[in-house]
């Protein structure tokens, strides 16, 4: 019986209950006090004990059905992963451990003052515990991300020294990889630590880098584009979002409440997309955080999954330069079908997997309707929105016909001057790890496998299917 039911019983008396209760307020006081790394550390016998269990019972259950044509087409739609932080429904959108954008954004601590905006601590916390933690825990965990940004004299040169036109997200997953000269999880595997002391090393290798990350993404943003010097310094009273922006250079509050926003909201989604797989699938073979991130952040630059965010821009640009003004729904809907008819695809419209408005372009439409709803670049895309659903239902070659979360993203940062398209994806990757690097650290706690799908031939799966045809008929 819980606490709470013990309290609602008629069967004790008013001592008892009397007792019982500072005895609730007691523990839910300690709770709210606890440290991230003490109430993960808490979790991990009872998610190991769950596991376990629900494997045993249920563990020869068949959960899916595989098609030739899934094994062809990318591995699309097969159940054969397991992710805790958050679950894309085709129809719903993105929920994290079960909430929507718009309850992350009222349930989640904010910025100081007047910030309408979550702070991507805060959804670490969520991510990683499946609680929302206090504003004084996220506050804590603000000031322990940014006590650890110092970054190793070698990782400065090596980005010091890099070709400015060598991509941002190069730079970006080599900075990354040298930052493995730090990995606490290295040294304790070299030293021979037991296994069930591996989650700990992977989390201080985790909060390590995500301190170090907001260092390493300015320094490439000022030397690949501006003086060579970061903005300015990191500050232990600030939150994770102001602090990058001021290293980027911006002083801007909105700009702030914008990385605020973008960094919680892209930070995860679903554990198959190929940032978040990489990272999970070479952090299997027990690499460290460092190069599982790397690993991720380079299927990150791909222009069919990070990098689609600089393509919709350059794409918007040419766009607005054909249609010198006229942004009529005739004059869009002539530019898109062109678009189309010479063989190429609207960039940020369609997903993988889901199949209506993407709820994080919502998140950022609504940001510039609150801060910018006259800016020239945001009636352009709502003008896009308005008419490009129907012009690719009209064209029949596509599953989801709407705007996903690249198509407003950079519109966004164009506002406050942050021009640089190229490195648009660096941002992304900031945020990324925020999301992959809780089932990083929960991988390691629970005692997760390596990964090793099976793979055939295609002549063993003509064979496989003259066997299943033969054995059917």
């Amino acid at each position: 019986m819980s606490q709470t039911t013990l309290l609602q019983s008629k069967a004790i008396s008013n001592a008892t209950r009397s007792t019982l209760f500072k005895t609730f307020l007691r523990a839910r006081r300690l709770q709210s006090t606890l440290t991230l790394k003490e109430t993960f550390a808490n979790q991990i016998p009872s998610r190991i004990e769950e596991i376990k269990s629900f494997k045993k019972q249920y563990g020869k259950t068949v959960i899916d059905q595989v098609t030739l044509d899934q094994a062809y087409g990318g591995m699309r739609g097969i159940k054969s992963m397991v992710w805790e932080g958050s679950v894309l429904d085709p129809e719903e959108g993105i929920r994290f451990r079960g909430l929507t954008i718009p309850e992350i954004k009222a349930k989640l601590p904010h910025g100081p003052g007047d910030s309408q905006e979550p702070l991507p601590e805060g959804l670490f916390w969520l991510l990683l515990t499946g609680e929302i933690p206090t504003e004084q825990q996220v506050r804590q965990l603000s000031t322990d991300l940014a006590s650890r940004s110092e970054l190793p004299e070698h990782v400065v040169k090596l980005l010091d020294s890099l070709p400015k036109d060598l991509h941002p997200m190069a730079q970006f997953s080599m900075a990354i990889t040298a930052l493995e000269s730090e990995s606490k999880f290295a040294k304790a595997y070299a030293s021979g630590v037991n296994r069930s002391e591996y989650w700990n090393y992977s989390y201080e290798d985790s909060l390590d880098l995500l301190g170090k990350l907001p260092m390493i993404a300015s320094k490439i943003y000022r030397n690949v584009f501006k003086d060579g010097k970061i903005g300015g310094s990191i500050d232990l009273n600030k939150d994770y979002g102001a602090n990058l922006a001021t290293l980027l250079g911006f002083e801007n509050k909105d700009f702030t409440e914008l990385m605020r926003l973008y960094l919680t909201i892209h930070s995860d989604h679903e554990g198959g997309n190929v940032s978040a797989h990489t990272t999970h699938l070479v952090g299997s073979a027990l690499s460290s955080p460092f190069l599982s991130l790397a690993a991720g952040m380079n299927g990150l630059a791909g222009p069919l999954h990070g990098r689609a965010n600089q393509e919709v821009l350059e794409w918007l640009f040419k766009l607005r330069d054909e249609v010198n003004g006229d942004y009529s729904k005739e004059s869009i809907e002539k530019y898109l079908w062109d678009t189309l008819n010479s063989g190429r695809v609207i960039p940020g419209y369609g997903h993988a997997v889901l199949r209506k408005t993407d709820p994080r372009y919502m998140a950022q439409r609504d940001f510039a309707q609150r801060h910018f709803p006259n800016y020239e670049l945001f009636k352009l895309v709502s003008m896009i929105y308005e008419v490009a659903p129907k012009v690719l239902t009209k064209h029949g070659k596509t599953k989801n016909p709407w705007p996903n979360v690249d198509s407003h993203s950079g519109v966004l940062l164009q506002y406050y001057g942050l021009n640089e398209a190229s490195f648009y994806t660096v941002l992304f990757g900031v945020s990324r790890a925020f999301g992959v690097l809780p089932q990083l650290i929960i991988d390691r706690a629970v005692g997760a496998p390596i990964e090793r799908p099976k793979s055939f031939s295609t002549e063993k799966y003509k064979q496989l299917v003259a066997q299943i045809q033969k054995s059917s008929s």
